[in-house]
């Protein structure tokens, strides 16, 4: 069995407030998994097609 760092505690309360906060939950995970998609694993091409993404946004905000 592996032992958490985070407490039982502290893991109710982040759940508990994912349930009460769905919409930021979610905005914070994309948020997550783009820096981790970014930094991590993306090469030239990539980065190039996240950067028209972003133009793309930007226009439309």
């Amino acid at each position: 069995m592996t032992e958490n760092k985070t407490s039982e505690a502290q893991i109710r309360a982040t759940r508990n407030w994912e349930k009460k906060n769905p919409e930021k939950a979610r905005k914070a995970s994309y948020r997550r998994g783009g820096r981790n998609y970014i930094l991590n694993y993306a090469d030239e091409d990539d980065l190039k097609e996240v950067e028209a993404w972003i133009e793309e946004r930007r226009k439309n905000l």
